[in-house]
């Protein structure tokens, strides 16, 4: 059986001056306008996630040619830099946000990030975004869920759901796993703290038949080439979900959790952070 492949772009920052540390995972201002124009071009829908999560869960199908944008972490220039291009093209988006990481007032006070410093947005920025973006949720501290004990990862899934839903005065739905990492029991504990879906990373195409609480996404990247990224608005350079989970991500794991359990975690973020 084939599906139709459904693009959702992951972003980070879009910046000309990101801190080293982010720098390859940022993508220039003037890059992320062309890549907008280039989905219009190719005659993409960009669709809002809620709506390929409905069709996962049974409801209307996507338009034939459908692609979701969605950014993680809330750096500072989504307010500044990505929203207003947004706007301008009339386009959705979801922003996952590492609530710890935000600055300005909060209440009561977090117990910040494993992120390193970077200009990230407010409180305030994310309450004036959410009339005009889906705001979701990525964590309390940005840590590698499926490397944690069971406890602490739920009270880094749960403890972000609360913290949004009181700052924002409604329901968040969505959430994404930091460094797109999640294990079944991750995945359960997702369920259970009441997000109706969660995208992960896999370099892969969504489709129609993905996973609610494990839809892939492909990153962009400071080296994603305007080639790949045709190819990607095109369909094509990628594995279509549902896939299983690679052999390598799996000893990924076991060794990531190894790392954890003798008090050495694995970095996950270039040496430049550190």
């Amino acid at each position: 059986m084939t599906y139709q492949p459904v693009p959702v772009f992951l972003y980070h920052s879009v910046s000309a001056d990101p801190p080293p540390w982010i720098a390859p995972f940022t993508v220039r201002p003037r890059v992320f306008a062309e890549q907008l124009d280039l989905l219009a071009d190719n005659g993409l829908d960009v669709v809002p996630l809620r709506r390929l999560v409905a069709s996962l869960r049974g409801g209307p199908p996507l338009p034939p040619r459908s692609a979701v944008l969605t950014f993680d972490d809330g750096f500072a220039d989504f307010h500044s830099t990505v929203a207003p291009l947004l706007a301008a093209r009339g386009l959705p988006a979801t922003l996952y946000v590492t609530t710890g990481a935000l600055g300005g007032l909060s209440w009561p006070p977090e117990r910040g990030s494993l992120l390193p410093p970077a200009p990230m947005l407010t409180w305030r920025q994310v309450r004036e975004l959410d009339p005009f973006v889906e705001i979701g949720g990525h964590t309390r501290t940005h840590p590698q869920l499926d490397a944690l004990p069971r406890q602490s990862a739920r009270e880094e899934v749960l403890g972000c759901k609360d913290r949004l839903e009181d700052a924002l005065g409604h329901r968040v739905d969505s959430f994404a796993y930091p460094h797109g990492y999640s294990s079944r029991t991750v995945r359960r504990l997702v369920d259970e703290a009441g997000w109706t879906s969660a995208t992960a990373v896999r370099y892969g195409f969504s489709s129609g038949a993905d996973e609610p609480l494990r839809i892939a996404r492909l990153m962009v990247r400071a080296d994603t080439t305007r080639d790949r990224f045709l190819d990607w608005a095109q369909g094509l350079g990628a594995p279509v979900a549902p896939f299983p989970e690679r052999a390598l991500s799996r000893a990924w794991r076991s060794y990531r959790r190894l790392r954890a359990g003798i008090d050495h975690p694995h970095p996950s973020l270039p040496l430049t952070a550190r």
